[in-house]
């Protein structure tokens, strides 16, 4: 998953959207150390925790190109589609779930509250931008929160952030265009730094369990907003970007009373076996975390039925949240088709999804931007108010 990280480390470096942010407070900066090497870097996995408050770096601006329909996939990109097992309960379901499965998710005891601002920092006209963290699953989570000035309550979003090392990752490094945007149009956005990433607290069954700790964060962090003054508790979406965009397909079957719109940027695949042979299980230096997952579930060979039950395509039918997904057609991290795959999906449980295609966008969404937020903002209008 080496190169879809580049976007996010690129975008905490480019030049601010507009000339009235503040420059005034600068936080201190630390990384953190990653204790298990490669597998670390795949999977999520990270060691010491520090408390200090991080920076807010500034957002880009890009500039706008006309989209047209896709053309093909590319020649490079090879993508199998699979059947896909049903999964239903029944008698003899196991009483307690894999911790990796979607059912595991959607019994799950959420209970994110505890929502604190931190230090003020990266402020402009339009808003005000504060550290902050919230509890939920026995852990703390740290992210940057903005709160557009004026009267609330407003409308808010979780910003699922996509893949970064945990060792490059620091307190609100990512999604930087889209908190901006928003927060200037009257949006709370709470960007959560998941758990092992910055100051947030360790998981240490996060790669084994398939990463699905994220999803519960983003959960906890929908519920933890719900209780502040300046959120209105019925207007709650949720976004995210490339990784983020499986937290995003988590979340709406695992909670599907929480978010009422929910957005994916250049997802990954919404079939977990997809993620997990593309960057996982073929990896050398992740033999210790495959090992464990396959001693428990099999390989996706010998048993599709539970690994179906890891894919949260698999409950679509749960979601009820109206759903928009925006891919280039010359993504190299995530194939085009894995959405159209999760499109299909998604319209034969008989959901509500706009499936926006930009011809020739690569997986960072550079050029054409501007458009997709503009669409999301509409979207977002539309199903938020």
């Amino acid at each position: 998953m080496a190169g879809s990280y580049r976007w996010e480390l690129m975008a905490a470096r480019a030049p601010a959207l507009a000339s009235d942010t503040e420059a005034g407070d600068t936080l201190r900066v630390q990384t953190r150390a990653v204790a298990a090497g490669a597998v670390a870097a795949v999977l999520g996995l990270g060691a010491c925790t520090s408390t200090v408050d991080e920076p807010t770096p500034a957002a880009s601006t890009q500039t706008t190109t006309p989209t047209s329909p896709r053309p093909g996939i590319g020649a490079t990109t090879t993508v199998t589609t699979r059947p896909h097992p049903t999964v239903t309960a029944s008698p003899t379901t196991p009483r307690r779930p894999d911790p990796a499965s979607i059912q595991a998710l959607i019994d799950a005891d959420y209970d994110g509250r505890n929502l604190r601002l931190g230090r003020e920092g990266g402020s402009t006209s339009a808003y005000r931008q504060y550290y902050v963290t919230y509890q939920g699953d026995g852990l703390r989570i740290s992210g940057r929160i903005n709160i557009p000035r004026g009267k609330g309550p407003f409308p808010a979003v979780v910003l699922a952030h996509g893949y970064v090392p945990i060792e490059q990752y620091t307190n609100g490094a990512t999604m930087l265009r889209e908190r901006d945007y928003l927060a200037r149009r009257g949006y709370v956005t709470l960007h959560i730094d998941y758990r092992n990433h910055a100051q947030s607290s360790d998981d240490p069954d996060l790669a084994t369990e398939l990463r699905t700790g994220y999803v519960k964060d983003a959960v906890n962090a929908g519920l933890a907003l719900r209780e502040l003054d300046s959120v209105d508790p019925d207007r709650l979406g949720i976004i995210g970007r490339s990784m983020g965009g499986g937290v995003v397909y988590g979340a709406i079957v695992a909670r599907p009373d929480l978010f009422t719109a929910a957005v994916a940027y250049s997802p990954v695949s919404s079939d977990t076996v997809d993620n997990f042979d593309k960057w996982i299980r073929r990896d050398s230096s992740n033999a210790g975390a495959v090992r464990d997952i396959v001693k428990r579930l099999g390989t996706p060979e010998a048993n599709p039925t539970a690994w179906a039950a890891t894919s949260p395509r698999t409950y679509f039918d749960r979601v009820t949240a109206p759903v928009l997904i925006h891919h280039g057609t010359a993504d190299e991290e995530c194939p085009i088709a894995w959405s159209e795959q999760t499109v299909e999906a998604l319209k034969a449980a008989g959901k509500q999804v706009t499936y926006e295609v930009y011809k020739g966008q690569r997986h960072t969404f550079t050029t054409q931007w501007p458009l997709s937020i503009r669409r999301t903002e509409a979207f977002l209008s539309r199903h938020l108010g």
